[in-house]
């Protein structure tokens, strides 16, 4: 699957209006698309952070949505938005154990590597990473997207509900030190956000 990523800050007392928008003509406007597979919403409110993926069953797929979605986008995150930044992602690995919950939470890890080590940091991430987190207490999900061209990527990692997501700090502190060392990538940001919803289908 691919995947593309909506970044928004803006004024906290104003990420409810956004929210509803993305939740209702948003999804309607996903739905509507070709090879749509999915959508999340997750939310900073004390900064005024928002965060959004919509998921896609191809690359043609994603970039065939990229239009309209971009024509509408501004209006949908109207008055909330001061910064607006997008993202396009392979996933690499996709691993559901349950379904997540609204109000659960989502960690996110920022990873910088070389491209042509795309593959090991995949490979790594799938044969050393994966099996610490199956044992985390409330894990939903996990998943790696990366940029092969950019050499980016994101984890994301998501909890049924807030208390699982701030107990596994530390033992995922020591997942992604050991994740890390072993594939050369270097660590560029680690954020927490509440989920709003997070609906995803790979079939």
């Amino acid at each position: 699957m691919f995947v593309r990523t909506v970044y928004v800050t803006g004024d906290p007392t104003k990420i409810d209006t956004a929210i509803r928008a993305l939740n209702t003509e948003g999804r309607d406007l996903l739905e509507e698309r070709p090879g749509y597979r999915g959508a999340g919403v997750f939310v900073d409110r004390e900064l005024g952070k928002l965060f959004s993926t919509s998921w896609w069953s191809s690359e043609e797929a994603r970039h065939n949505s990229d239009e309209v979605m971009r024509e509408r986008r501004g209006a949908l995150l109207e008055p909330f938005a001061g910064t607006v930044a997008v993202d396009n992602y392979e996933v690499a690995v996709y691993h559901a154990q349950q379904m997540p919950r609204t109000a659960g939470g989502l960690r996110i890890t920022r990873l910088e590597f070389e491209p042509a080590d795309t593959d090991l940091v995949a490979d790594t991430f799938r044969a050393s990473v994966l099996p610490r987190l199956e044992t985390l207490h409330g894990l939903a999900r996990a998943s790696l997207f990366v940029d092969r061209d950019r050499g980016s990527g994101m984890v994301h990692i998501l909890f049924v509900d807030h208390g699982s997501m701030a107990a596994s700090r530390s033992a995922q502190a020591m997942a992604r030190h050991e994740g890390t060392a072993k594939a050369h990538v270097t660590v560029t940001g680690l954020e927490e956000f509440e989920v709003v919803h997070a609906d995803v289908h790979p079939d």
